[in-house]
């Protein structure tokens, strides 16, 4: 008995450094990829408001988050006591893909628009990673506090009540997570959703097998386990259906398409998640999407713009 618990020490012996590499380079492995998509690739902006082909007076605007952090977006300011809209870009993305899509709210609507750039996003950020949209929803509730401290000349409020909120994927998931934290007589009154993921664990799979090429569900499943490592607690997990549950009276756009790939299902299904008394309408056929509008045709990203347009226009105006 004595030996066969010897010749066990043995083994297990000869075994355990071999399982010790295997799990510290599991969990280096595991590091590896969460970083890897948690820094999102910068480019250079594709156009910012100095060089716009009309002259606009937007101004770069920076304050903090809700953890001390800076934020920073472009403003241009609307018409006094009229409606806010911020827009929200999606992963990869930054704000100056939707620099003319809020240049044009603000000509037919008179709403101030804000364009933040989302952590880890735009030109040489002042915060190095994303988290999938959780603290990217906290940076939202700050955007909108910025949003409410804002003056006119004369002293007086400049943004009125009524604020709506335009997302794409990442961007949809955060405006989508802001609007079901905040208290209810607090919320956005207009969401434009695009293409917005079932979860943050959807998004992180697609951005891993986009970036990296893993596509096995086991590495995909490891690497949804060291995420929640990695952000130390700032990454939740929390389901858009769940989510859009908890929202009653307020109006929303869904806007998907075939160029949304896996987001087209994850926006027809949500569709379904709303309360019977919020106000939703589902747009699931379009040529393109807000993750492509960037780099479409004139004529169809005009068509693009003036959904979202007409929307904020109704919702937003009609209701001051």
């Amino acid at each position: 008995m004595a030996r066969r618990r010897r010749a066990g020490r043995k083994l297990l012996g000869l075994f355990l450094p071999v399982l010790l590499v295997l799990l510290i380079g599991m969990c280096g492995w595991m590091w590896w990829v969460v970083s890897a998509v948690a820094h999102p690739p910068h480019h250079p902006y594709l156009v910012t408001p100095d060089k716009y082909f009309i002259p606009i007076k937007a101004t770069d605007e920076h304050w903090h988050n809700e953890d001390g952090t800076e934020a920073r977006g472009w403003l241009l300011r609307g018409a006094e006591g009229a409606p806010a809209v911020v827009l929200l870009h999606g992963y990869g993305a930054d704000r100056s893909w939707l620099l003319n899509l809020g240049v044009k709210i603000n000509e037919t609507t008179n709403c101030t628009v804000l364009w933040p750039d989302l952590r880890g996003h735009g030109e040489n950020p002042a915060v190095s990673t994303t988290s999938f949209g959780t603290r990217e929803a906290a940076d939202v509730r700050a955007a909108v506090t910025f949003l409410r401290a804002l003056k006119t000349q004369q002293g007086r409020t400049l943004v009125g009540q009524r604020i709506g909120l335009y997302g794409v994927e990442l961007g949809a998931y955060a405006a989508l997570l802001f609007s079901a934290q905040a208290p209810t007589d607090a919320r956005p009154q207009a969401l434009v959703l695009d293409s917005p993921p079932a979860s943050p664990d959807d998004l992180l799979r697609a951005t891993i097998q986009a970036r990296t090429g893993l596509n096995n569900s086991f590495a995909q499943a490891l690497a949804r386990f060291g995420a929640r490592g990695y952000f130390l607690g700032n990454y939740g997990n929390a389901p858009s259906c769940a989510l859009a549950a908890t929202l009653t009276d307020e109006h929303v756009l869904l806007l998907t398409g075939t160029d949304a790939g896996y987001l087209r299902e994850s926006t027809v299904a949500l569709a379904q998640c709303f309360p019977a008394q919020a106000q939703v309408q589902l747009i699931d056929n379009l040529p393109l999407t807000g993750r492509n509008t960037a780099s479409a045709p004139g004529e169809q990203g005009e068509a693009y713009d003036r959904r979202v347009i007409d929307f904020f226009d109704r919702v937003l105006r009609a209701q001051r």
